[in-house]
């Protein structure tokens, strides 16, 4: 227990939950806009893995780091489009259509890779760059407060922005009018001239932008480089925060929130005597048991 009281007394110990939360939250903001417009996404995974590769790929060979995050958001917008074809124009099933995808990614990221580069388990031969943290002057200055917030990861404080964005178009915007209305009940939002199609493609494109700005995060972020599987089964642990934020952007922030402080302390526990394996299970673990907490809450309404 002292411990875990001294590991929560540490800047650095917020300052990568923060960091660890940032590829969930962009996924799960992704994955909340998708389901608004009652499409389950679950391709989030092999699009986040997609976006990943193809950032480190781009900025490698044109070394600019700008341009490899616009391939990794352009990706993501090209899965989206592809899974939004097969849902929408095809009617095929959403879940197994996105399963394929996910699939597809894992096999194809590393036949791609070594295809490239030679290499099978992560692009070390690559000088692929990386995006920029943030200082932010006067906030920095503040003791520990500033050692938490000022630094971060640009696309950190871009997820942020974007809780508040996301929560702004379903509350104020025509088109997050129209996403809710094409979710609750389409034969009635068609029958207002809405386009059901046209809305569900574009809910799908604003959640690959979003996880592609997450597989972005991943492999141009803090690391610099892609490996196969990096993406950990992120994109399956934000449609569980998405369910457990119901459509509300700021709970889709704490439940990515909590996913962060599992992981950091995931993370300052390894040193300790507890087992590898069982440190390794608790950030996913507490997503599971968040789940379940709001499933049953939920039932005895």
């Amino acid at each position: 227990m002292g411990e875990i009281l001294s590991i929560l007394g540490k800047e650095d110990f917020y300052f990568a939950m923060l960091r660890t939360a940032t590829p969930v939250l962009l996924t799960t903001l992704g994955a909340m806009t998708a389901s608004r417009a009652g499409v389950s996404n679950i391709a989030l995974e092999g699009t986040m893995l997609f976006a990943a590769f193809f950032g480190v790929i781009v900025s490698a060979f044109s070394q600019s780091a700008l341009l490899g995050f616009l391939a990794a958001v352009g990706i993501g917008l090209l899965i989206s489009l592809l899974l939004s074809y097969f849902i929408v124009e095809l009617h095929s099933n959403g879940i197994l259509s996105g399963i394929a995808l996910n699939t597809l990614a894992s096999g194809g990221t590393i036949f791609l890779l070594f295809l490239i580069t030679g290499e099978k388990g992560a692009s070390t031969s690559l000088h692929s760059l990386k995006l920029p943290a943030l200082n932010i002057p006067l906030i920095e200055n503040i003791p520990f407060v500033g050692k938490i917030l000022s630094g971060q990861h640009i696309l950190t404080y871009l997820s942020l922005l974007l809780v508040f964005a996301i929560a702004t178009l379903f509350k104020k915007s025509r088109l997050g009018m129209e996403i809710i209305a094409v979710g609750e009940n389409p034969e009635a939002a068609e029958s207002l001239g809405i386009s059901v199609k046209r809305v569900k493609r574009t809910a799908l494109l604003i959640s690959g932008a979003l996880t592609g700005m997450a597989g972005a995060f991943l492999s141009m972020g803090y690391v610099g480089l892609f490996s196969a599987g990096m993406t950990a089964g992120r994109g399956y642990i934000a449609l569980a925060t998405q369910a457990i934020a119901g459509g509300n952007a700021y709970l889709a922030f704490l439940a990515s929130l909590l996913f962060g402080f599992c992981q950091s302390m995931a993370n300052y526990l390894q040193n300790t005597g507890v087992p590898l394996q069982f440190i390794q299970l608790i950030p996913y673990l507490s997503i599971v048991v968040a789940y379940c907490a709001y499933c049953r809450a939920k039932l005895k309404r």
